[in-house]
Formats: structure tokens, C-alpha cells, sequence
């Protein structure tokens, strides 16, 4: 038996708004003049769990399709953002509690990479943050909700799966659907209507949970 935690990665392993930002920047150039200030605006409601939009990313695409801007200029945009993840243009940082968490997990807890963004800069923080071999696998463009499901039937087929992310809908959702247990992190996580199994506003606030989860499922059941 190998149990598994499935992790997303921007706004679960990954936090800062650099990212959202530079999108929202490369979106500007054909968005109306004061888009990167409601950008902003928006971008703040969130954090503190008052926008009806799901993620930074989010809040970018639809501020900027209000303002006429198509599909074509704005994957452009998410492309080239992408490209200068971890840089000064989009800088981001290990999650609170992340290098110590997955320091404190079992070894013989699979780590595993599940997100909807390209691999453009991932591995290579990974690898900054001295946390890439700890992850068994990295699943790129996965196409969240629908293409999470055959990653978490596969590590299901080896034991209990744990998923963790920050939105319900994409992250968790088709875990709890298979019967993994979930962890809600994020702006959201505490005015979500949902019921994961876990949930705190940040990584380190449901680590402990997390260790616990580990330790259940590797101990032994008379």
C-alpha cells in the first residue's frame, strides 16, 4: 500500500500574487485604462474571501474580457506570464509551512503534482526550494476538474489519496467524488460553503492535519 497527497500548485505550493499580476499586465496592453487598478481592487476582495471569482487568474480573465479583450490575447498573455514565473516580473514563494510539512511526512507518503498550469519554470523552483525529489510525479496541464480524475484513480488504486488546493471546484471536488479525502487552502477556505475534509487559510494552518491524515493511513488496522 503507498498512500498519496496530491498537490496543486499556484495558491497551494506556490503563493504571491506575481504571477497574476505580470498576467494581468500583459492583459492591460488591450484592456481599458484603469483595468490594472480594478484588477487590484478585485485581487484584494479576494484575498480576504469576498470576491465571487475563483482565483487571482480568474479575476484577470474576467475583468479583462469585460473590457472586450478576446480569448486569442489573453492565452497569449497567460503564456508569457508564465514564462517569467519565479522571476522579478512574477515572483512567488513556497507556501507557509511547506518545506517543513513535507520535511515532517513519512517517506513512504507518495508525493504528487497536479496542476492546470504549462511546466514553463515549475520544476526549476521546485528544485530552488530544495523540494523536487520529493515529488514522485508532476502532472502539468492537467485540465482540472475531468483530467485530475485519472491521476486520483491511479493513486487510489495504491492506497488512500489526500488532495490538496485552493479551489473546491477544480482540487477537490473530483477527489471527494472518488472518496480521497481533501484539504481546502486559500482565501476561500474559510467562507467556502463546501466540506472538505481539512481546510485552513494557509498550508501551515492545516499542516497538522495533514501529518495526522499520514500517520492514520500508514499505521496498521487489527
Amino acid at each position: 500500500m503507498t498512500p498519496s497527497i496530491i498537490f496543486d500548485f499556484d495558491g497551494t505550493l506556490a503563493v504571491g500574487d506575481g504571477p497574476v499580476l505580470a498576467y494581468a499586465r500583459y492583459a492591460a496592453e488591450a484592456a481599458a485604462d484603469d483595468y490594472l487598478e480594478r484588477v487590484q481592487v478585485e485581487l484584494d476582495k479576494h484575498a480576504v474571501g469576498a470576491s465571487a471569482l475563483r482565483d487571482g487568474y480568474d479575476v484577470v480573465g474576467t475583468l479583462a474580457r469585460t473590457d472586450g479583450v478576446d480569448e486569442q490575447t489573453l492565452n497569449a498573455a497567460y503564456a508569457h506570464s508564465r514564462t517569467r514565473l519565479g522571476t522579478a516580473d512574477a515572483p512567488v514563494s513556497p507556501a507557509p509551512g511547506l518545506l517543513d510539512l513535507l520535511a515532517a511526512l513519512d517517506p513512504g507518503i507518495r508525493i504528487i503534482l497536479a496542476t492546470n498550469a504549462p511546466d514553463q519554470g515549475i520544476r526549476e523552483l521546485l528544485a530552488a526550494w530544495g523540494i523536487a525529489d520529493r515529488f514522485a510525479a508532476l502532472h502539468f496541464a492537467v485540465g482540472k476538474p475531468a483530467g485530475l480524475e485519472p491521476i486520483l484513480l491511479s493513486a487510489l488504486a495504491d492506497g488512500p489519496v489526500l488532495s490538496i488546493g485552493d479551489i473546491f471546484a477544480f482540487d477537490l471536488a473530483p477527489a471527494r467524488a472518488l472518496g480521497a479525502a481533501t484539504a481546502l487552502v486559500g482565501a476561500t477556505a474559510e467562507t467556502s460553503p463546501e466540506s472538505p475534509t481539512m481546510r485552513g487559510t494557509t498550508l501551515e494552518d492545516v499542516a497538522p492535519a495533514i501529518r495526522t491524515w499520514a500517520t492514520s493511513v500508514l499505521t496498521p488496522t487489527a
